[in-house]
């Protein structure tokens, strides 16, 4: 069964002032077809851990392992870690001029495959996809995210996940700035991509409210750079009720 393991993991981040410590020791463990949510308040180091795990320059891991089916995540390069089976949909989705989105998806899915999509079905897949996520096909000829809603961004970032088919995906805040609407739709997409692919899924959210839509079989309450508590899905309903000031107050280091 395909696993994500990460083991101890210390990173920090450059700063003005230097390197900055965020994460102090993640433990965490998915496997295929788990959606594990990590929830926790505003600097407690969730999307520094996102992207760390994609491989993002400016972030350093200091200790620590992250393998991809025992393979060393953390030797990889980006583009490496997209064709080992990673994904990221990221919290502010860039733009990208002069790129169309269909040019995009193509050239991405041929990188991460390896070969080029056949024409004859791609082009109806594409297509199904963007239905499915309530897309407009005229999206398909707009540059990357250029003018796209903050929902439309997002919903763009869930039909790259359904086309490519990566084997784990991290969702950084995800949910952040939908409506009602979009976040169903936006939710629909991620489950119709579980059921579809068996994907491991690690969510990170700061409301429980994506959760209605999208069912965590694990919780983990994020604060000061690592994993407070586990639990389930009550674990998630307890922290709308009480909110993190206890785990705050549990810890004494500062993060950003």
């Amino acid at each position: 069964m395909p696993t994500l393991e990460i083991r101890d993991l210390h990173v920090s981040v450059e700063t003005k002032e230097g390197p900055k410590p965020i994460l102090h020791g993640v433990d965490l463990t998915i496997a295929s077809g788990e959606t594990h949510a990590i929830m926790g308040p505003n600097g407690s180091g969730k999307s520094t851990l996102a992207s760390a795990l994609a491989g993002h320059p400016k972030y350093t891991v200091t200790s620590g392992t992250a393998t991809l089916d025992g393979e060393d995540l953390l030797a990889m390069k980006v583009d490496e870690r997209a064709r080992a089976g990673l994904f990221l949909a990221m919290q502010y989705p860039v733009e990208v001029a002069g790129v169309s989105v269909a040019n995009f998806l193509r050239t991405a899915k041929t990188a991460i495959s390896g070969e080029a999509p056949k024409l004859r079905t791609w082009g109806k897949e594409v297509k199904g996809a963007m239905e499915n996520l309530r897309m407009d096909p005229a999206f398909a000829e707009r540059s990357v995210n250029e003018g796209f809603s903050g929902g439309e961004k997002k919903r763009h970032e869930i039909l790259q996940m359904e086309l490519f088919k990566p084997r784990f995906a991290v969702l950084d805040e995800t949910d952040s700035g939908l409506d009602v609407d979009a976040l169903r739709i936006v939710s629909e997409g991620v489950n119709r991509a579980k059921e579809n692919t068996d994907i491991g899924i690690l969510l990170i959210t700061h409301y429980t409210r994506i959760l209605r839509y999208i069912q965590p079989d694990f919780v983990h309450v994020f604060v000061d750079g690592k994993i407070a508590e586990e639990g389930g899905r009550e674990l998630a309903d307890r922290l709308e009720e009480e909110g993190y000031d206890k785990y705050i107050g549990a810890n004494k280091t500062v993060s950003a």
